[in-house]
């Protein structure tokens, strides 16, 4: 009997938005994943041999790139930043757009840049590439929540974060300046477990064809 195939999904935004997905290529997660109070973070799939374990974006990267999942759902964002070389994500899923924007305090927006700057971002990778790209020298602050208070409080000149509609940056007096990597979910996959596994072929082949529609549309 072959080992559970298990599936890495995102907790937050992106999760959602895929279940739709995940149901229609056949992974469908027991009903206790649905229930809010439960605590669990590995669920059986209904009449299939996987599993769905339930985790934080960056750590969906982490867990496949690792083979100890095979297949997972995560913003490209995430893929970006980590640039795992077992990490393959062939399939964009259309799903969970959003952008990965530099945004700083409105009454600077517009001033020249300096040779070295300060930004707060929990992608210190992605970061460093933009700004190097413009010839400047970012060190990165990392954080992983609240960034919009970094440029108040003097920890950042700017920061670098995921936005959708720019509410939270204009309630707290930053704005939008240059956008780094526009974001959409991907399916991803551990690149030796689709060389010797049938199972992850035929899901992927099954979500890029759930996938097609959408970017025809």
């Amino acid at each position: 009997m072959s080992n559970p195939l298990t599936f890495a999904v995102p907790k937050g935004r992106i999760l959602d938005e895929a279940l739709p997905l995940m149901a229609r290529a056949g992974v469908v997660p027991e009903a206790g994943f649905h229930d809010k109070g439960n605590r669990a973070l590995s669920f059986a799939c209904e009449g299939s041999d996987m599993r769905v374990i339930r985790v934080r974006a960056f750590d969906v990267a982490t867990f496949v790139a690792h083979g100890a999942a095979q297949v997972g759902i995560v913003g490209s964002d995430v893929v970006e930043e980590f640039a795992y070389p077992d990490l393959y994500a062939p399939v964009d899923l259309a799903i969970g757009h959003c952008r990965l924007s530099v945004a700083e305090p409105e009454g600077q927006a517009g001033a020249p840049l300096s040779s070295h700057l300060r930004v707060a971002s929990k992608y210190p990778n992605l970061t460093r590439r933009h700004f190097e790209r413009m010839g400047v020298q970012a060190e990165v602050v990392k954080l992983n929540g609240a960034m919009e208070l970094a440029p108040g409080l003097g920890l950042a000149s700017r920061i670098v974060d995921l936005v959708s509609t720019g509410r939270t940056l204009k309630d707290n007096g930053l704005v939008e300046t240059s956008t780094i990597l526009d974001v959409s979910a991907r399916l991803i996959v551990n690149r030796a477990a689709l060389k010797t596994d049938a199972r992850v072929g035929a899901l992927v082949e099954a979500f890029r064809a759930l996938a097609a529609p959408a970017e025809a549309a």
